[in-house]
């Protein structure tokens, strides 16, 4: 009994493995059949932007789709580009592309990037896009996607609203044009601003590291350029600090007229600062045109937002417009195998001629992308934020390029002498000290250990 029973075990046992082989063989074959083809390489993307992790996705989806290419996206989260993409390149399976920022980034994995001056999608590139692209000699180690800008974001709706009231020190969002207007109207919002039903003028300007990348490196961009402007030149390796006091007084008035005590600005993150404005909560915004992705379909119609300069009390800063960066280039991994760098360029080709893949890169995700396949309207960002920014410039204005930072380093320096200084347990001399001698020195180092610095684009 005991023998049969075992037996009758042992068949269903049998039964059982072949059915479950027989299902795995089915779901593999289908596998095989639907999805990917390995044989034609495989694309593995690093993204430095998580305000657009959906839409690179899609993309993802959309060429595994089109082609049996399997594509692979990871993004890392705030503040943590530098130290995942270094921890990621270690790895056996290390993407194949990835996101290059500026000169320092360049700098430091120059030894990673496969050079990109004969494949097709550089020869797409238009003029200004060509020129912003990192090069040594004849050699071209990335491709400019995104130009972007920052500044101030406004909400007009709630500044025109304002500017009907009795106590209101303009007759319109319109007479904004520099800093002593911007900070009598801030300073005047935020006195009234239970009146208005606001929180306060400004976002929080919080220096959680998700958070201080808008003071500690776009803002303090803007008096090395204004100073840059004055010299002549595009980059120098020891400031003299002319414009340090104006970055002080927009910081100073940002630290004053927000909804948060200075003691607790270490606490606020991006999410927090975004939602205050994004909700109405307050009139302004420092941040780029990114923001929108956080922004839209929120309290703030598209209609009511504006980019305006970094106002700080410069010499003739009504003539200028907002800074214009092109922050992030991509880059493909030289130690890929051969098969798969082809796969990761015929995927960039194929996101700037492809028609559904440019709408994803310029009206969903925003970007002002320098292809001369984006010429039509039909691939220009919708943002509102970047038109805003466009128009200061086809209104005459001149913009103004953001300056290479010596890295992530030395804006952690600044953040951290900033919060120092919000808190009283530090001076401006501090933080005085960790824009312009933590600047040359760090500057000392790149070309101590990487043998070069930035170039000149006249």
């Amino acid at each position: 009994m005991a023998a049969d029973e075992e037996r009758k075990s042992m068949n269903k046992l049998s039964k059982g493995i072949v059915l479950i082989s027989a299902a795995a063989l089915t779901l593999g074959l289908a596998a095989c059949g639907s999805s990917t083809n390995s044989d034609a390489g495989h694309v593995y993307f690093l993204n430095n932007k998580p305000e657009v992790v959906d839409q690179w996705n899609e993309l993802a989806d959309m060429y595994t789709k089109e082609t049996g290419v399997q594509v692979d996206i990871q993004s890392a989260t705030s503040g943590s580009y530098e130290s995942t993409l270094s921890s990621e390149l270690a790895k056996n399976n290390a993407p194949t592309m990835f996101g290059i920022g500026g000169f320092d980034m360049y700098a430091k994995y120059k030894n990673y990037l496969e050079p990109l001056q004969d494949s097709e999608a550089y020869k797409l590139l238009n003029e200004q896009g060509k020129q912003m692209a990192h090069k040594d000699g004849d050699d071209v180690y990335g491709l400019p996607y995104a130009a972007e800008w920052f500044g101030i974001i406004a909400n007009k709706k709630i500044i025109n609203e304002y500017a009907k009231k009795s106590y209101s020190v303009i007759k319109s969002f319109d007479d904004i044009k520099d800093f002593a207007t911007l900070k009598k109207v801030a300073d005047s919002i935020q006195q009234h601003k239970d009146d208005l039903g606001l929180d306060g003028a400004f976002s929080t300007p919080g220096l959680d590291a998700s958070n201080y990348y808008r003071y500690a490196s776009h803002m303090t961009q803007v008096p090395v350029a204004y100073e840059y402007i004055d010299e002549g030149v595009d980059f120098e390796k020891e400031l003299k600090g002319t414009y340090l006091d104006n970055y002080k007084a927009l910081w100073d008035l940002e630290m004053k007229d927000n909804p948060t005590e200075n003691t607790m600005l270490g606490s606020v993150n991006y999410e927090d600062s975004t939602a205050e404005f994004s909700t109405g909560r307050v009139a302004f915004y420092p941040n780029g045109v990114w923001a929108y992705s956080q922004i839209k379909d929120n309290d703030v119609a598209d209609e009511d937002l504006a980019m305006l300069p970094y106002y700080m009390g410069f010499p003739n800063e009504s003539k200028y417009a907002a800074n214009s960066i092109y922050d992030i280039s991509w880059s493909v991994n030289k130690n890929a195998s051969e098969k798969d760098k082809k796969a990761t360029l015929d995927f960039i080709k194929w996101m700037v001629t492809n028609d559904d893949a440019k709408k994803i890169l310029a009206k969903d995700m925003g970007f002002a992308v320098p292809f001369t396949t984006f010429d039509s309207e039909d691939f220009q960002p919708d943002n509102p934020l970047t038109k805003s920014a466009l128009k200061l410039e086809s209104d005459g204005l001149t913009p103004i390029h953001g300056a290479y930072i010596p890295g992530q380093a030395w804006a952690d320096g600044v953040a951290n002498a900033l919060l120092e200084y919000a808190q009283g347990t530090g001076d401006w001399n501090g933080v005085k000290k960790a824009y312009l001698d933590d600047w040359t020195s760090a500057w000392n180092d790149y070309e101590s250990n990487f043998g070069m610095l930035p170039p000149v684009h006249k």
